[in-house]
Formats: structure tokens, C-alpha cells, sequence
């Protein structure tokens, strides 16, 4: 028999029993509405698109001189460690993001979330070493910390988000206590959770600290894509000085069931030999002993939906756009209209309006936690993520995370309803 008490440290933390958690309330309330779940709509998806993105890319091998045998062998063997469709993604990204950098300098992951353990993995050395994570944050990172047994310093948010001044006095803290900041990883357009985006002039100043205090920045990009209007330039489109390392996920802007993110790692790594390389190369090793390589087939379906589209993810996604930004603001004019000012007053209620991706914070007047999620499942049928999940400091405990992504407007009418009536009750 096995005791948990023996084993990693990481399976005992909360943060590993977030997901499960939900899911089980989700499963236990069939009936409840759900604003939990940071998923793309459903209805955008078309099974036989699969086929086509399949088809159009190995057409392509084709035409770019593949035989027959090494068609099959991109689709049916273990492919390079770092990724068989860079090349189709340097070119996306200088297309859609102006982001130009060689296809040397991406490595192909399973989703984002293996991107950033590649990433903590080779920047994170020494115990004295520190992750410094913009708070709240994605519990993937978090989670990540954990099982790395990696240190995290919590830059609080402000009220607007980012707070430059918040960031440099976790960076002169954590130098006082003897520690070595290495990186810091935001969300910078549309954050999950709070679903602040970072001004364009923060931007800047964010790199111009990164470069004086030699931090680098791990840049995570998921929603920037599927969001309405026009986005401010990434960190790393901005990035002179590589200090960026920048994470990106096709969950969102082509289909989750694929599982194909990537890192653009192009910093300069010199060996003991003198000898000089990218950051890239090295994370491609440690990759090489996690996942071996990203699958050949969900590489080609997503490298055919981006050939289909020129490269431009944006236009990709114009109608899912569209479709996200309607519900962002739906859900914030049923708020508006079910508590009105006086009554949010009064009930110590409020809440921010993201311009676009999937989720905003409300806080609220009582403890937001498991026990209250229930009640609020079982009694009022609607589900809603407590925002104390992402909060490695302890954080949020009267807020809550509602995804506006995966719900009708008829479904999204009904639980504004229902979250409402929900919050009066527990106000009392």
C-alpha cells in the first residue's frame, strides 16, 4: 500500500484537484449552467474540416517535392523532437503577429502547458532561483512550480492589472532575500483569469525592466487571437533585446483536441566551449525526455488550417470572434441590468469589462469557496470558478472567475439570472 504522504508533494496541493474538482460539480449538476469551463464554442467545429486540413498539408509535402514514402513518414512515424511544421508557424507568426524569427527558434509542444514546463524546466537552476507569476494567474503555472518543485513570487494585479511598480518591488524583495529572479510569466492580453490586458505603454515599460533587471518574460498568448479589435503588438513582436520567450496554444483559435502549442525560444545560448546556440535547441532536449515528439497527425491538421488561411489565424477566427465579443458583452449587460448600481453598492458586488477573451472577475461579498460553489450548484443550478484557485498568495477569496466562452445567449441570459438570485442569497 502506498500513502500519499510518500509520495511528490505536488500531489497533495489544491492546485493539482482545481480541474477535478470542477469537473466533478459539472458532471454531479447535469442541469446547472456552467460558467466554469475556459473552452471554445463548440459550434464552430466541423468534423469533416478535419479531413481537409489532413488532406491540404500533405498536399503540400507534395508540392514541395515529397515522395510518396516521405508523406507517409511525416504522418506515421515519430517525427523531429522539435516539430515537423515550424516553418508553417514562423510563417504564421510573421503574418498574423510580426513576430520574425527563424524556424530554428520555435519548438513544437504538446499544447502551451508543455511549453511552459519546458521553459521553467531549463531557465530554473538553483532553489535560490524564483519564478515570479503575475497574481491571479492560469493554475497551469502554477501547477507546473509545483511539480518542478520551482519557488513562485506573486506579483499582485491591480485594480487595471499589471502593475509595473508591483512587479519591481517583487524583484527587489526577492534580491533582498537572496534569491535570483529568472523570469516572469503573464498573460498579457486577456487574462485567465481576471481578463486584464496589458496597456501598450506598459508593454514597453515592462520590457525596458526586463532589460535592466536581466529578467526574462514568458510571454503566454492563448486569447489574443479570438478577441475582437485590433490587439496590441506582443511582447515578443516588441521584443529587441530577447528577453521573451513567447508561448502559444492552437487550443483556443484552431481546436483543443489537437494539443499543439509552441515556444519561440530564440535567445542566444553559449555552451562551455564557446560555442553558440538558441534557447530552443535546449528545451527541445529536455522535450525529447517528456512527450519524445507533438504528433505528426494533429501537426498536420493544424499546419493545413493554417495554410488554408494564408497563415492568418485572425482570419481564421473572424466568426468565433465575433461570437466571443458578443458574449463578453452580453454577459456584461445582463450583470448591469440584474444588479444595477445602487444594488452592486449595496451588496458589495463589481466586476471588470474585458474587451474580449474568455473570462472576467467579479467580486463578491462573501467567501467564494468550494463549499459555496456547491450551494450554488445544487440550490440555483449555475456553476461558477472560485477565484482563490489562481491566487498563489493566498488571494481572491471573495471573487469569482465567469468564462463567457462555451454558452448560448439563451443559456447565458438564464444563468446571469440564476447567479444573481444565487448572490442575493448568500448576501443576506
Amino acid at each position: 500500500m502506498l500513502r500519499r504522504s510518500e509520495l511528490h508533494a505536488s500531489v497533495s496541493d489544491p492546485v493539482l484537484d482545481t480541474m477535478n474538482f470542477l469537473n466533478e460539480v459539472t458532471l454531479r449538476y447535469p442541469g446547472a449552467i456552467s460558467f466554469a469551463p475556459g473552452r471554445p464554442y463548440d459550434g464552430f467545429f466541423e468534423t469533416e474540416e478535419v479531413l481537409a486540413h489532413l488532406r491540404r498539408y500533405l498536399d503540400h509535402l507534395a508540392d514541395h517535392g515529397a515522395s510518396p514514402d516521405q508523406v507517409r513518414t511525416a504522418v506515421y512515424q515519430y517525427g523531429p523532437t522539435a516539430g515537423q511544421i515550424r516553418e508553417i508557424i514562423a510563417d504564421s507568426l510573421r503574418a498574423d503577429e510580426g513576430i520574425d524569427v527563424p524556424a530554428a527558434a520555435i519548438v513544437v509542444t504538446v499544447g502551451a502547458q508543455e511549453a511552459m514546463m519546458l521553459a521553467v524546466r531549463a531557465l530554473i537552476r538553483n532553489p535560490d532561483d524564483v519564478l515570479l507569476v503575475s497574481s491571479p494567474c492560469y493554475v497551469g503555472i502554477t501547477g507546473v512550480a509545483r511539480l518542478l518543485d520551482v519557488t513562485l513570487c506573486p506579483v499582485p494585479e491591480s485594480a487595471d492589472g499589471f502593475s509595473l511598480d508591483n512587479l519591481a518591488a517583487a524583484i527587489a524583495s526577492a534580491r533582498a532575500a537572496g534569491r535570483r529572479p529568472r523570469a516572469f510569466y503573464l498573460v498579457p492580453d486577456h487574462a485567465n483569469p481576471s481578463g486584464s490586458t496589458l496597456a501598450p505603454a506598459d508593454r514597453v515599460a515592462l520590457l525596458d525592466l526586463a532589460a535592466r533587471e536581466d529578467l526574462l518574460i514568458l510571454e503566454d498568448t492563448p486569447y489574443r487571437l479570438v478577441s475582437p479589435g485590433e490587439p496590441a503588438p506582443t511582447l515578443k513582436a516588441l521584443d529587441r533585446r530577447h528577453s521573451v520567450i513567447h508561448l502559444g496554444s492552437y487550443s483556443k483559435t484552431i481546436f483543443p483536441g489537437a494539443r499543439v502549442g509552441f515556444a519561440v525560444a530564440d535567445q542566444t545560448v553559449t555552451g562551455d566551449d564557446g560555442r553558440p546556440g538558441l534557447l530552443a535547441d535546449e528545451l527541445s532536449k529536455i522535450k525529447s525526455m517528456i512527450t519524445v515528439n507533438t504528433s505528426s497527425l494533429s501537426q498536420a491538421v493544424v499546419a493545413g488550417a493554417l495554410l488554408a488561411a494564408g497563415g492568418r489565424v485572425s482570419e481564421l477566427n473572424a466568426k468565433a470572434t465575433g461570437h466571443y465579443g458578443e458574449s463578453m458583452r452580453r454577459v456584461l449587460d445582463r450583470l448591469a441590468d440584474r444588479l444595477p448600481e445602487p444594488r452592486r453598492t449595496e451588496l458589495g458586488v463589481r466586476w471588470n469589462e474585458p474587451s474580449g477573451g474568455f473570462f472576467l472577475g467579479l467580486t463578491v461579498g462573501f467567501e467564494a469557496d468550494d463549499a459555496a460553489l456547491t450551494r450554488s450548484a445544487e440550490e440555483f443550478g449555475v456553476i461558477w470558478t472560485p477565484m482563490r484557485y489562481f491566487h498563489p498568495d493566498d488571494g481572491g477569496r471573495r471573487a469569482i472567475r465567469l468564462s463567457v466562452s462555451y454558452l448560448s445567449p439563451a443559456e447565458i441570459d438564464d444563468g446571469i439570472t440564476r447567479l444573481v438570485a444565487f448572490i442575493e442569497a448568500e448576501s443576506r
